[in-house]
C-alpha cells in the first residue's frame, strides 16, 4: 500500500493551508471558528509529522484517527501511515519546568533587554513575569511563559526575535499545539471590581504597570472561550481594549455582546483610542508613543456600550437623617428610629467589616416583616438573600457552593443582606453566633448529611465575609448571646400609625399599577437606589473616626457602672457613625480607599441611638419596653395610689391585661403575657413575681423599683426609667421611646 503523509492526505481532501516551521495551518474542519476569519487568518494546526491537531480558537484536538473517522472515510482508504499508528506512542508535550523557564530568563541577550524596555517593559516586569530568550524550531524567539490559573507553567507562547527578518510568523506556541488560555489568572482572584481584556501578553503587561488588572487570550483577540467566562462573572466593570484594527473592532463588539448576554448586570466599555494615535493602534503605542495615562484611559477613552449604564455622581447630594426619613416615609409611615436604623443596617453590608445586625421583635401583624422588606426594595436584587424558617444545613446547602473533590461548601456572604422573615431554629442562630459577632472573617463549621448508603457523612463548611442581617420575629423571647448581638427593634403600634398605614395600603391595593409608576418616578427615591448601588460599587475599606474622643466622653459620661453588652453597643454605635459617612461619601476626605468621617456624622449617629438605647440596656426590644412604660407601671401604680403603707400591692396578669385593652384597644392572649413578657421583664430585672398573698395559687407582679409620674418623667422620653438609675444613665439612654 503507498505510504501517504498528512500534507499528502490534505491535498487529497482538497483542503488548502499553509506550511510554517513543521506545522500546517488551515481554517477549522470542525466548527465555525474561522467563518469570520479574514482570508490569511486560520486557527487549525497540524504536526506534519504526527498528524496531530488542535485549534487554537474552539479547541478541537486529535490525530490522524478522528480526523479520518471526521471525514468518514475507511482507515484502509486512508494514508498507510496510519494504520501504523499507535496513539499512546504519539509524540507527548514536552514539559515546561520552572528551571526551564528561570534558564531561558538567564539567557535574555541585553539588546532584546533594550527592546523590551523601549516598549515599556521594565525591567521589574520583565524579572517578574520570566521573559526570556531561546532557540525554537530552528529560529530565535523571546519567551513568554504561560502559567495556568493555579499558576503551573503550561507551555511557552513564543514572539519573533526583534532582529529575525526572515520569520513571517509574529508568534508560535512551544510545545506545539498547545492549547489557547488566559494570560494574567492572578487578575481574576480576589475582590476586584475592574477588569481591562487586552489583545496580547504585552499589552497585559503594558496595563499591570499601571495597576489595571488585565487578561488576554494567548491566541489574539478572535479566541475567548465560553468556558472562561464563568471566571468574569463577579466582575462590575469590564473594559475591552482590542487594537485599533479591522480585526479589533469586531472581535470587541462581539466579545461585549457575549458578555452582555451572560451578564446582564456588568458594565461594559470599550476603549475607544484617541485620535491623536495616527500610527499606533494598541494600549502599548497609546502609553509608551503617544503620552496615555490610567485616568484619560478609563474615564475618557471608555464609552459605555451595554450592561448596566454608569451612574452620574455628581448629582448626589448631601443628606442628612431627616431627608432619608422623608424618602423612607413614603411608604413607611412613622417609625422613624426604626426605618433609619434598619436602612443603616441593610447599607452597613457595603463596608468591609463595619456590618451591624438588627432584629424586629414583636406580635404578628405589627409589620415587624414590612419596614425592612420595603427598605431592601431600595437595594440591589443581586446582593439580598430572603429566607423564611431555615436550618443549618438549608442554610448551607442553598447559599453555599459545594466542591466535591475537596468536600466543602463554600459560603460567601461578603456585602450581603440576608433578611429571615421568620426567626430561623435555635440551632442555626447558635450556628451563626460567631459569624454575627465578627469573630473570624473566614469561619469552618462541620455538619452531618445522610450518605446514598443510609448513613451520615461529614462536610466541611466555610463562610467567608461578613452580612448584614435582619431577624423578623413574632417571638419575644431572646437568648442573651442573640440579643447582643443585634440593635433590638419594634414596629410602632400607635393608632397614629395604623391609621396612616391603612390609608396607605388602600392607595396601593386599590390601583397597584399607579402607585408603583408613582413610586418609581419620585425623583428623590430614585436617587437614593442609584446612590445605594454606587455606594455598592465604590467598595470602601474602611470609615476613618478621627475624633474618637467625642463618642469616648458621650458614651461613659454618665456610666458609673459598665455592663459587658456596652462593648457590643459601643461598637454598634461607631458602626453608625461610619454607615452615616458611608452615605455622604462623595462628601468626606478620602485616603486612598478609605473615607473619614466628620462631627456630622457622629451627631446624626448619636440622634438616632438615643432613640433606642433604653431599651438596648435593658436587652428588651421596644415593644416589650413600651409595655412595661405604658402598661404594668400605670396599672401599678393606680391600684397603689391610696395605698399610704410601706408595702406596695402587686398587679395580676388580668389586671395587666385589662389595662393593655384599656391603653392599646386590643386583647392580649393570657398565655402570651405569661410566656414571653413577664419572662423578659424578670430577665432584665424590671419586676418580680410573687404569690398573692391572699390566694397563693396566683402571683402578682411587682416593678422592681417604683416608678415616680412626674411631669418630667413623662415628657417625650420613656416614662419606664428607673428614677434611682438616673446617674447611671447617659446621654446616650436619655430614655426616647422607639415608638413614639
Amino acid at each position: 500500500m503507498e505510504t501517504k503523509t498528512i500534507k499528502e492526505y490534505l491535498i487529497q481532501k482538497g483542503i488548502e493551508f499553509r506550511e510554517s516551521n513543521g506545522e500546517l495551518i488551515t481554517k477549522c474542519l470542525f466548527n465555525s471558528c474561522d467563518n469570520d476569519s479574514a482570508d490569511n487568518e486560520s486557527h487549525l494546526y497540524f504536526n506534519s509529522e504526527t498528524g496531530q491537531y488542535q485549534c487554537k480558537k474552539c479547541g478541537e484536538q486529535g490525530n490522524l484517527i478522528t480526523l479520518v473517522k471526521h471525514f468518514g472515510d475507511n482507515l484502509g482508504d486512508a494514508p498507510e501511515t496510519i494504520t501504523n499508528l499507535d496513539k499512546n506512542n504519539l509524540r507527548k508535550p514536552k514539559t515546561i519546568s520552572p528551571q526551564l523557564v528561570e534558564q531561558y530568563h538567564q539567557s535574555l541577550p541585553d539588546r532584546v533587554r533594550e527592546y523590551l524596555n523601549a516598549r515599556g517593559i521594565t525591567d521589574e516586569l520583565i524579572s517578574e513575569n520570566k521573559l526570556g530568550w531561546g532557540n525554537f524550531y530552528g529560529k530565535n524567539w523571546i519567551t513568554i511563559p504561560i502559567p495556568d490559573k493555579n499558576g503551573k507553567y503550561q507551555f511557552f507562547k513564543l514572539r519573533k526575535d526583534p532582529e529575525d527578518n526572515n520569520n513571517t510568523n509574529k508568534y508560535m506556541f512551544y510545545p506545539a499545539g498547545s492549547e489557547a488560555t488566559i494570560y494574567g489568572w492572578e487578575n481574576l482572584k480576589g475582590n476586584k471590581s475592574t477588569l481591562i481584556v487586552c489583545e496580547g501578553e504585552f499589552d497585559s503587561l503594558i496595563l499591570s504597570k499601571f495597576a489595571l488588572p488585565a487578561i488576554t487570550s494567548t491566541a489574539g483577540a478572535g479566541t475567548f472561550k465560553k468556558e472562561w467566562l464563568e471566571h468574569l462573572a463577579n466582575f462590575e466593570n469590564v473594559y475591552v481594549a482590542f487594537d485599533k484594527d479591522e480585526t479589533g473592532e469586531r472581535e470587541s463588539e462581539k466579545l461585549i455582546a457575549t458578555l452582555a448576554e451572560k451578564f446582564p448586570e456588568m458594565r461594559l466599555y470599550k476603549i475607544n483610542f484617541p485620535e491623536r494615535m495616527t500610527e499606533g493602534k494598541d494600549v502599548t503605542d497609546y502609553f509608551e508613543k503617544y503620552n496615555g495615562n490610567p485616568d484619560e484611559f478609563i474615564y475618557n477613552l471608555a464609552k459605555w456600550k451595554a450592561g448596566r449604564k454608569p451612574i452620574d455622581t455628581s448629582k448626589f447630594k448631601m443628606l442628612t437623617s431627616k431627608d432619608l426619613v422623608d424618602i423612607l416615609g413614603l411608604t413607611i409611615k412613622r417609625d422613624e428610629a426604626n426605618k433609619l436604623i434598619a436602612f443603616m443596617s441593610q447599607l452597613s453590608a457595603y463596608t468591609e467589616n463595619s456590618q451591624f445586625n438588627v432584629s424586629f421583635n414583636a406580635p404578628s401583624s405589627t409589620g415587624k416583616s414590612f419596614i425592612p422588606l420595603e427598605i431592601s426594595n431600595l437595594f440591589p436584587a443581586n446582593d439580598l438573600i430572603k429566607l423564611g424558617n431555615c436550618s443549618p444545613n438549608a442554610f448551607y446547602h442553598e447559599q453555599g457552593k459545594y466542591d466535591k473533590a475537596k468536600n466543602t461548601i463554600t459560603v460567601d456572604l461578603s456585602r450581603k443582606i440576608i433578611i429571615f422573615l421568620d426567626q430561623p431554629s435555635n440551632l442555626l442562630l447558635e450556628k451563626l453566633r460567631s459569624l454575627l459577632s465578627h469573630d473570624e472573617k473566614e469561619l469552618q463549621s462541620k455538619i452531618t448529611d445522610k450518605s446514598q448508603q443510609g448513613g451520615n457523612k461529614t462536610k466541611t463548611v466555610i463562610i467567608k465575609g461578613f452580612p448584614a442581617v435582619t431577624f423578623c420575629s413574632a417571638g419575644l423571647k431572646i437568648d442573651e448571646q442573640e440579643g447582643t448581638r443585634f440593635v433590638l427593634l419594634s414596629p410602632e403600634i400607635s393608632q397614629e400609625k395604623i391609621r396612616e398605614a391603612i390609608l396607605e395600603k388602600i392607595k396601593k391595593e386599590t390601583n397597584n399599577g399607579d402607585y408603583r409608576d408613582w413610586l418609581e418616578s419620585h425623583p428623590e427615591r430614585a436617587l437614593l437606589i442609584e446612590r445605594i448601588e454606587a455606594i455598592r460599587d465604590t467598595k470602601i475599606s474602611d470609615v476613618i473616626i478621627p475624633n474618637p474622643e467625642t463618642i469616648e466622653k458621650i458614651f461613659l459620661e454618665k456610666r458609673a457602672i459598665l455592663k459587658p453588652r456596652h462593648q457590643r453597643d459601643i461598637g454598634r454605635l461607631i458602626n453608625i457613625v461610619k454607615t452615616f459617612a458611608l452615605l455622604n461619601l462623595w462628601f468626606r476626605e478620602k485616603i486612598e480607599n478609605n473615607i473619614v468621617s466628620t462631627n456630622e456624622d457622629i451627631e446624626e449617629a448619636i440622634e438616632v441611638w438615643n432613640k433606642v438605647a433604653v431599651s438596648q440596656e435593658y436587652n428588651l426590644p421596644p415593644y416589650v419596653y413600651d409595655l412595661y412604660n405604658d402598661v404594668i407601671i400605670p396599672a401599678w401604680e393606680e391600684k397603689n395610689k391610696d395605698n399610704t403603707g410601706d408595702i406596695k400591692i402587686g398587679i395580676s396578669r388580668q389586671e395587666i391585661l385589662k389595662k393593655h385593652y384599656a391603653v392599646l384597644g386590643r386583647l392580649m392572649q393570657e398565655f402570651y403575657l405569661r410566656q414571653n413578657v413577664i419572662p423578659m421583664l424578670e430577665a432584665a430585672g424590671l419586676v418580680h413575681q410573687d404569690k398573692d398573698p391572699s390566694d397563693g395559687r396566683k402571683f402578682l407582679i411587682y416593678p422592681t423599683v417604683p416608678l415616680t409620674t412626674s411631669p418630667e418623667n413623662n415628657s417625650e422620653q420613656g416614662s419606664g426609667v428607673n428614677s434611682s438609675n438616673e446617674e447611671n444613665n447617659s446621654e446616650l439612654t436619655s430614655g426616647v421611646n422607639c415608638t413614639n
